[in-house]
């Protein structure tokens, strides 16, 4: 395939180096910030403010280049006060971009909004206070007010959040995790009855294959390649599948390898690479579990007979499917399939990892109950090496939701709460982020207060999510940097300038420090270094606490004691959330401590009391309804339409224009098309287009302006970045049981720029 661009012949290396020292020296702050990188992921340092991939705590150098990137770009030189505000209105400030925003550096002071000049003006922390103490006593309903949480916030401020919230008599918590995750936690419960994975970092060094479904760690999860790399060179065998050919993937150097770094020399990661078409993962699976289960493949029928149900069921579905339907909606071939399931029938011991590229689309759910389902059929769970890894994207996202972060408590967590204080405690669900934008949105709820994050960049829809944020009457947003979020305003709004990880946080007791949960559910304690930005930031934790005395006062809690000296913090956590036994000594452990997995232990917390396969159909078609419609009117193909992160960025933060590993230099508005898909609709190489998206709800969704880039991808499908494309995405396209927007599943109409955009695209 011809292309203009140059991918790298390898991730990693002096590249990665050169990248590392780039956003340093940006920060302003370089000799600050070489230390502070030699003090990430360190036992007394502070964990990395980037992704949740695990610790080894072996060696002086425990970051990637995205972890030094958010390092520096937390601990900058740069910063936003009172003077920047007095100088940019909002309306001003919308007119920016996302890059040009959070670049402005750390927020020093807090804020308020000053509808009548449209400026943010300063604010005493008494009288931010006594304002959302004030919003949240006049609310007809506890139920009107939502309390977003980001994957950044730590075990104590999520608890003490999520304490709040529900004192004061609501279970609206939606997060983070509804956006990305919360299909793995969905069918993870469903299958094996516990919503994590299975595997500890260890294991990756056991493994005797590995299966990476949807997932680009060169980019994502960083850390992560490291343990690949390792892996391969043991001789492990590795499998991707993803929908586009991703360096890091196929050959990786380690930067600690002075060979691979100085060399072009590299390690091979895959030794099968396969690219399915976008939502084509499940067919996949289900082709290996019919070559396992009708070709001869290796059952391990004693593993079935002693742990599992539903057995019957899913030969019966599985026989039922045929391999054409496989084919034809994976996008693969019968034999790049049986190559792949006789990898895993041979292997002795197998991990299976995935992140948003299954668990974005509207069959999501199923996708990854087919995943365990290969797994309990092999055996595949419960021993060195072998298990279930949803790789989980910011630092703190799955402790969120061990902390309580959740708008549907389970009544055991209820319970325990509720024998700690003398009240009776909601136990109906709350609102997920799609349920929460849908009541602001409606004028149901009046107001949204967020613990970090950027949820007007973050969430699908972006003008009817922005309508719903503006919409509010008290928006507040406790945050290091400015964002998005803090421009979607009209009547209230307030911006709370925290502590960010790499801090010191000095309360009357002394130094705290935080503890967080990785992705392999260890617990582990944070202790920032740095002097604070600012006297007038606060701790997350000393925030909170003001927010639940000005508001409740200490009758039930005295939330002030909590906020002086956070173990009093973590004692309460201990008395109320199962795991947490000796929660203060176990942290002072050079590594923490794990928190055991139920089903990794082969004890099953289900209703059968067994793990489950699960015997769903294959959809019918990936693509809606209405696609087929468009293309019979229109006379063009749908295209389907991934978004996705660059190089140079994690979640909505944006560190720089470039995508190395992709060869896109200093943009980002580009469509990676298939060249033949390309020529059909008369497009050539880096020429303009639009993208109409096919909805039926009758608004119009149109992005334009995005440069045509020829890349190794299915034909059918597309990719371009998010939050650029998060326009295109429906609020109300969902994921079946999981409310996760589908932004790996979108179906459009490219047009050249300037063409008119027919409303057939945008109104089916």
């Amino acid at each position: 395939m011809s292309s203009h661009i140059e991918k790298p012949a390898k991730a990693g290396g002096f590249s990665s180096l050169q990248s590392t020292f780039k956003q340093v020296l940006r920060s302003q702050k370089a000799r600050q910030n070489i230390k502070n990188l030699l003090r990430v992921n360190q036992t007394d340092g502070f964990d990395c403010p980037g992704c949740a991939w695990g610790d080894n705590k072996q060696g002086a150098f425990q970051f990637c280049e995205n972890g030094a990137k958010a390092v520096a770009w937390e601990s900058t030189g740069k910063t936003v006060g009172a003077d920047f505000f007095a100088e940019h209105s909002v309306r001003r400030l919308a007119t920016q971009s996302d890059y040009w925003l959070e670049y402005q550096g750390r927020l020093t002071e807090p804020m308020r909004y000053n509808p009548t000049s449209d400026h943010y003006e300063p604010i005493s922390w008494d009288a931010a206070f006594g304002i959302i103490a004030d919003k949240l006593k006049s609310l007809a309903s506890p139920d009107e007010v939502e309390f977003y949480t980001s994957g950044r916030a730590s075990n104590e401020a999520s608890y003490l959040y999520q304490l709040f919230g529900r004192l004061y008599g609501t279970n609206n918590f939606p997060d983070c995790s509804n956006m990305c995750h919360e299909a793995s936690g969905v069918g993870l419960i469903q299958s094996v009855g516990i919503g994590k994975g299975t595997v500890v970092l260890d294991d990756f060094d056991a493994a005797k294959a590995i299966f990476v479904f949807g997932q680009n760690p060169g980019t994502n999860h960083p850390r992560m390649m490291n343990a690949l790399r390792k892996a391969a060179r043991q001789g492990c065998q590795i499998v991707t599948f993803n929908n586009l050919k991703e360096v890091a993937l196929e050959r990786f150097a380690s930067p600690q390898s002075p060979a691979e770094l100085l060399t072009p020399a590299a390690t091979r990661i895959s030794h099968q690479y396969l690219t399915p078409k976008l939502g084509g993962d499940m067919a996949a699976v289900r082709g290996m579990a019919k070559y396992i289960l009708e070709e001869g493949g290796r059952l391990d029928l004693a593993f079935i007979e002693q742990h599992t149900t539903r057995f019957d069921q899913y030969v019966a579905e599985v026989k039922t499917t045929e391999w054409s339907q496989i084919e034809a909606q994976s996008g693969l071939s019968r034999e790049e399939i049986t190559q792949a399931a006789q990898i895993f029938a041979q292997s002795d011991s197998v991990i299976s990892c995935w992140a948003m590229g299954i668990t974005q689309h509207k069959h999501s759910v199923d996708t990854i109950r087919e995943i365990v389902n290969l797994h309990l059929m092999c055996g595949q769970l419960g021993k060195p090496g072998a298990g279930l890894c949803p790789v989980r994207g910011h630092s703190n996202v799955q402790g969120n939701r061990t902390m309580g972060i959740n708008e549907k408590p389970n009544a055991a967590f209820i319970d325990r709460l509720e024998r700690r204080f003398p009240v009776v405690l909601k136990r109906t669900p709350g609102h997920n982020v799609y349920e929460a934008l849908k009541a602001l949105h409606a004028g149901k709820s009046k107001m949204i207060v967020c613990l970090g994050g950027n949820l007007a960049a973050a969430a699908p829809d972006t003008d009817f999510t922005y309508e719903a944020l503006r919409t509010s009457e008290l928006n507040v947003q406790i945050s290091t940097k400015l964002n998005r979020s803090h421009l979607m305003v009209s009547k209230d709004a307030l911006i709370l300038p925290c502590l960010g990880r790499t801090e010191l946080d000095v309360q009357r007791s002394g130094i705290q420090k935080i503890t967080v949960e990785d992705t392999f559910s260890m617990v582990h304690a944070s202790t920032g270094m740095n002097e604070p930005v600012s006297p007038l930031c606060l701790s997350e934790i000393d925030i909170v606490a003001r927010m639940a005395e000005v508001t409740l006062g200490s009758e039930q809690l005295d939330w002030l004691a909590l906020r002086d000296d956070y173990a009093k913090l973590r004692d309460l956590i201990e008395q109320t959330i199962a795991g947490f036994d000796d929660f203060n000594r176990r942290i002072d452990q050079p590594s923490g401590f794990h928190l055991d997995n139920s089903a990794a232990l082969l004890r099953w917390n289900t209703p059968s009391g067994r793990a489950e396969f699960r015997a769903s159909r294959l959809p019918d078609s990936i693509l809606p309804e209405c696609t087929r419609h468009a293309e019979e009117m229109v006379g063009q193909p749908v295209l389907l339409l991934q978004s996705l992160r660059s190089h140079d960025q994690y979640n909505t933060t944006i560190y720089g224009m470039d995508d190395r590993y992709r060869g896109i230099k200093g943009r980002r508005n580009v469509v990676f098309m298939n060249e033949e898909d390309a020529k059909q609709l008369g497009l050539a190489e880096e020429q303009q287009v639009d993208m109409a998206a096919i909805c039926s709800d009758g608004r119009e969704r149109v992005v334009s302006g995005f440069n045509v880039i020829f890349y190794e991808i299915p034909r059918g499908n597309i990719a371009a970045y998010y939050p650029e494309t998060n326009p295109l995405v429906a609020i109300d396209s969902i994921g079946e049981g999981s409310f996760t927007p589908t932004s790996k599943s979108v179906p459009v109409l490219i047009t050249p720029t300037k063409a008119p955009v027919t409303s057939l695209a945008v109104n089916l």
